[in-house]
């Protein structure tokens, strides 16, 4: 019996997934654990593999295709064997998500023209990819030829057309107003999701201190020649700010927390799991340190700097980017000195990091050259309040103008 091949459900935020590429060829023979095609998440671009061994008798969806969960992606099964029963069960076609727009109906255009093929409603068949492609560029799906199954339009129909045009002219009219459109990753879909959800379901409020960092740019200093003698990898600011909200987040129970809206109970978390947010070119990803406050800076210095690694070769599995329990945000390298983040839910707060910056400041009636950087904390008032959080924070910039008590 021929067997369905399904969209699975790779991230436990997962709802669609992109078709990436097929790996494997129509009548090639598979055994289960086989890696067949590559699918575009909401968080990286993973492989799928096949459960059952049989020969890959038809593809059904196409490179680019947007498909829900579920939604049938190929057919296995015994060399010849009829896959008909299977398509009816999933209506033919896979689930596309189809792009929103409506195709208008071609001008009448010369004889000569090719004519697309379309559905029982009149709309040209063509693959969500093609769509965009076809929007992002002008093209008028109508007077395209389709060569996919059943004369559906695809990548490659709308790429040609693309090549037959005229090359165009770095000449901008005066007058227009043009834009390019981008398509939206999975990945980015999905902080567009998550971010709106957690701004508008979750009662931000934020507080800010401006810490003096002298003593901990001198331990750093320390550190970093220590480990530089030694030939090893030195530590970032990142390292000692992470390493002091581990250490306070492990003594203020209420701020590593989150707030559970289907129970209607907070949950204060007997670990401190701390996601650290990296930037892609796509969004944001957040790696977690497990168990921060149980390790040295130079343990948090060492993973920290491995998982950015893998973040930044899209190496990160699911697992690596679950679970926190807090979250900090540093915007600091790119001379930012202050923003106010938002939740990373489910966690009940986020710490924002700036630059340290060179001013001026008063000790004992003098003015002297100083080194102060700013945190802001987001908090989510269901689970923190202003006392709450203002506490944590003060712990937080304690250790960090005394870092010798991180190492006690």
């Amino acid at each position: 019996m021929a067997i369905a091949v399904e969209m699975p459900k790779m991230t436990d935020t997962m709802q669609e997934g992109v078709l990436v590429a097929w790996l494997v060829e129509e009548g090639s023979t598979i055994a289960a654990g086989d890696v067949i095609a590559q699918v575009e998440t909401d968080k990286a671009t993973m492989d799928v593999e096949a459960y059952d061994d049989g020969v890959l008798l038809k593809r059904v969806a196409e490179e680019g295709d947007a498909l829900p969960i579920g939604s049938l992606i190929a057919v296995l099964g015994k060399a010849g064997e009829d896959v008909s029963d299977v398509l009816k069960e999933y209506d033919g076609a896979p689930s596309v998500v189809a792009a929103p727009e409506e195709v208008a109906q071609a001008p009448a255009v010369a004889q000569e023209a090719p004519k697309a093929s379309t559905d029982d409603t009149g709309r040209v068949k063509a693959s969500p990819l093609a769509r965009r492609m076809a929007k992002d560029h002008g093209l008028n799906l109508g007077q395209l030829a389709g060569s996919g199954p059943e004369g559906r339009i695809i990548k490659r129909d709308i790429a040609s057309a693309l090549s037959a045009r005229p090359a165009p002219t770095s000449v901008r009219v005066p007058g227009t107003r043009e834009y390019t459109s981008v398509r939206i990753t999975q990945m980015r879909k999905a902080i567009a999701r998550r971010l709106a959800e957690s701004k508008f379901t979750s009662p931000h409020f934020y507080l800010t201190v401006d810490v003096a960092m002298e003593r901990c740019v001198e331990a750093r200093r320390a550190i970093n020649r220590r480990q530089e003698e030694r030939g090893a990898s030195g530590i970032s600011y990142n390292d000692f700010v992470t390493k002091a909200c581990a250490t306070a987040l492990a003594q203020h129970a209420a701020v590593n927390s989150s707030y559970d809206a289907e129970s209607g109970e907070i949950r204060q978390y007997g670990y401190v799991d701390i996601g650290i947010a990296v930037a892609l070119e796509e969004g944001l990803v957040t790696p977690v340190v497990r168990d921060a406050d149980q390790k040295s800076f130079l343990e948090i210095a060492a993973e920290t700097s491995a998982l950015a690694t893998k973040a930044r070769n899209r190496q990160l599995t699911p697992d690596e980017m679950a679970g926190s329990t807090f979250t900090t945000s540093n915007l600091g390298m790119f001379g930012i000195e202050s923003f106010t983040a938002i939740i990373n839910p489910p966690n009940a707060a986020i710490l924002a990091i700036g630059a340290i910056r060179d001013v001026p400041v008063v000790e004992n009636g003098q003015v002297v050259a100083g080194k102060r950087m700013h945190l802001t904390l987001s908090c989510d008032h269901r689970a923190v309040d202003g006392a709450t959080g203002a506490r944590f924070l003060s712990a937080v910039q304690g250790y960090l103008e005394e870092p010798l008590t991180l190492f006690v």
